[in-house]
């Protein structure tokens, strides 16, 4: 990036006419709130607290773990109710294991699904999580390619009406 201008070097390569506009990049301000603190969103709108020392909020690998876990999640809610089966509850727990090389870069990351549902089948939703994480969040694709993301699930059986 140019400090200067503060926009990307171009690649010198001629973009082609077919080529998709140019989309805005996302921004985020993170404010330092002091010790290991940050209040970080979006220019303007809610913030959330970044804490690295754990005291007043998730650090910043906890912070990764968690736009995984509601990355994929989002998605896999719009798979199962596009198939006509809406969970009614979805939890996902998230197991992240580092490296103990600094940077303790995260190694491999386990997500546990527990969904409830009318209609909610295994084999289903199995493959809304698996496309979710493979194939539609892009949390997930911005993380290191060699980082294994895996999942389980488990099927939360709804109280019966009374």
């Amino acid at each position: 990036m140019s400090a200067a201008s503060g926009t990307p070097p171009s690649s010198g390569k001629a973009a082609a006419a077919t080529a998709a506009p140019p989309r805005e990049p996302n921004r985020v301000v993170a404010a330092w709130r002091g010790e290991h603190r940050f209040d970080a969103g979006r220019p303007g709108g809610p913030t959330v607290r970044i804490d690295a020392s754990g005291k007043t909020g998730p650090g910043p690998v906890d912070s990764l773990l968690i736009a995984l876990a509601t990355c994929v999640s989002v998605d896999v809610v719009d798979i199962l109710t596009k198939r006509r089966t809406p969970p009614t509850s979805l939890d996902v727990e998230v197991a992240g294991w580092r490296v103990s090389a600094v940077p303790r870069k995260l190694e491999r990351a386990l997500l546990t699904f527990r969904i409830a549902g009318a209609g909610i089948d295994r084999e289903p939703a199995l493959r809304a999580i698996e496309l979710a994480v493979t194939k539609y969040c892009s949390v997930r694709d911005s993380l290191d390619p060699n980082v294994p993301v895996e999942w389980a699930l488990e099927l939360v059986e709804e109280p019966a009406e009374t």
